[in-house]
């Protein structure tokens, strides 16, 4: 059987069940495809709660006898490193520890989930991606024209978020039948406004300011957010709620993988922007919550991020201003079952775990 180590963030996001989802996709993608998976996390220090978080979630997915945490020495806090493996899928470069790589036999893939962040900062020399054999990017447009992303002299291949269908089902419609818009966000996102080469790319805040008003536009409908906003951004959430948002706390909605899965079928729809960044550079980045709520049969209506390689209208809608979000809102809300129903199509056809690591595996020279 052969084995691969996927490497990325649990511990270092505790309590944020969507983030879990993200690295948890690709482990368990590979093992659908019949190969044993060994998930480890890197830390530079890891409290208590951290290391509790990252044994239950990895428990759960029944990971608890291949996982290991990490810190920067190399010396693990939890569980037992692989002593080699076929495959590295390192996402966002987060395994940097030479003492584990070095018992990769076969390639070292790079996956980057924040294009346009990740380039720069390479670019700047802020955050070196680190030598492996082969660089993805969530970013389906980073090296073509009209994507002022920096390349970096890397040859950057594309790839979708890929989820495991039987673990995100089509759900009946909640009911009552009230329509809920819903997503899970932070304000301010993880990383602040980056600037390169003249122009400066803002956050997820910047976006949602101009949506601000979007309830009032469309007051048959309900919009909610899971938000996480510091208490410094208190006028922001004020304007949030007088504007017809409700907001709801991420940590009791969806803290763990199981909760962030509840809240989304829970949900009618998504309704979300983008960071800035995504946005301002035509990135084609695409969010792997959304690929979620699709999966789960609830259409969504995102913020435009340039072309995306599948195609938008039916079950996602796409917007560049309030005009478009609302159009959109409403459009869903007006033939409710045909765009779910087409959402879930579009997970299917696009995000299926299986097609999507198939074609890496083949494209890197490794037999699935």
């Amino acid at each position: 059987m052969k084995t691969a180590i996927v490497a990325g963030a649990i511990a270092n996001k505790p309590h944020n069940g969507g983030e879990a989802w993200v690295r948890l996709s690709w482990a368990r993608g590979i093992q659908k495809l019949g190969w044993r998976v060994h998930f480890v996390e890197q830390i530079g220090a890891a409290d208590a709660d951290a290391v509790r978080y990252f044994k239950q979630v990895t428990r759960d997915f029944g990971l608890a006898a291949d996982a290991t945490l990490i810190g920067d020495d190399a010396k693990p806090i939890t569980g037992s490193p692989p002593q080699s493996a076929d495959v590295l899928l390192n996402i966002s470069g987060h395994l940097r520890a030479p003492a584990l790589l070095e018992r990769i036999r076969g390639p070292k893939v790079y996956i980057d989930i924040d294009p346009g962040y990740t380039q720069i900062w390479h670019e700047q020399d802020l955050a070196p991606i680190g030598e492996h054999d082969f660089y993805y990017t969530i970013g389906v447009n980073i090296g073509s024209p009209g994507c002022p992303i920096p390349t970096g002299g890397i040859a950057w291949r594309h790839v979708l978020q890929p989820i495991v269908l039987d673990d995100w089902p089509a759900v009946p419609r909640p009911t009552p039948a009230e329509m809920k818009f819903t997503t899970v966000a932070a304000w301010r996102g993880s990383f602040g406004s980056v600037t390169y080469d003249g122009s400066t790319y803002g956050q997820k805040v910047h976006e949602f300011r101009k949506v601000i008003a979007l309830p009032k536009r469309s007051p048959a409908q309900a919009f909610e957010i899971a938000l996480q906003i510091h208490e410094g951004d208190a006028k922001d959430r004020c304007a949030l709620e007088t504007s017809g948002w409700r907001i709801v706390s991420p940590r009791s909605v969806a803290a763990t993988p199981q909760d962030f899965r509840r809240y989304v079928q829970s949900s009618s729809a998504e309704f979300s922007v983008a960071q800035g960044i995504y946005v301002q550079t035509n990135s084609g980045w695409f969010s792997d919550r959304t690929v979620r709520y699709l999966a789960s049969g609830r259409p969504a209506v995102v913020q435009a991020t340039g072309p995306l390689g599948f195609p938008v209208g039916e079950g996602l809608l796409t917007f560049h201003t309030i005009d478009q979000a609302a159009a959109a809102v409403e459009a869903v809300a007006r033939d409710y079952d045909r765009h779910a129903s087409a959402a879930r199509r579009l997970a299917e056809s696009h995000f299926d775990s299986h097609k999507i690591l198939t074609k890496l595996l083949n494209e890197i020279g490794i037999s699935p």
